[in-house]
């Protein structure tokens, strides 16, 4: 298992919005203090499994979990990124840990265009879901949906000139 570096002007402080690097994706939790964060985890599964989990990304519902960060990051890397406070406005701390406590344990929806870990991080920090990694991912859905739009459109087209009797 990978230790994590303390960085002493990166360190969380509670209210801070933590990002995991995952092979694939980015896992977000909300730092509470004491080496414990809040975070969404499937409902399917067991902690242990649930911290490295693909299948996180496609569950419909998940749990509202306090765990420690050590154990959530596991192997992978995290950074504090507060990365919204340019735009919004983060609510105070003493709120944003209370509204985080009274969640543990509950089972919430779970989308991961609409409604993912990322969303859920932000709303109890500046009390407003916002998500860069959903509108990556819809963005370059749209993009696909437009290219295979396009290539469509353009068989069509190439089709019925091949089959004019001219």
């Amino acid at each position: 298992m990978a230790t994590i570096e303390p960085d002493p002007y990166n360190e969380p402080q509670p209210g801070d919005l933590i990002e995991i690097f995952r092979p694939a994706y980015q896992h977000w939790a909300l730092y509470l203090g004491e080496g414990y964060i809040i975070n969404l985890t499937p409902v399917d599964e067991n902690q242990a499994a649930a911290m490295s989990s693909v299948k996180s990304m496609f569950s419909r519902k998940a749990v509202v979990r306090m765990q420690l960060l050590k154990d959530v990051v596991g192997g992978d890397t995290f950074r504090v990124n507060n990365k919204y406070d340019d735009n919004h406005t983060p609510l105070p701390v003493g709120n944003i840990i209370q509204r985080a406590e009274v969640l543990i344990g509950q089972e919430v929806s779970y989308d991961l265009l609409g409604n993912n870990c990322e969303h859920f991080v932000t709303l109890l920090r500046y009390g407003e879901g916002v998500s860069e990694q959903a509108t990556r991912a819809i963005g370059a859905i749209s993009l696909v949906t437009a290219a295979a739009s396009a290539f469509s459109v353009l068989g069509l087209i190439n089709t019925r000139s091949r089959n004019r009797p001219f």
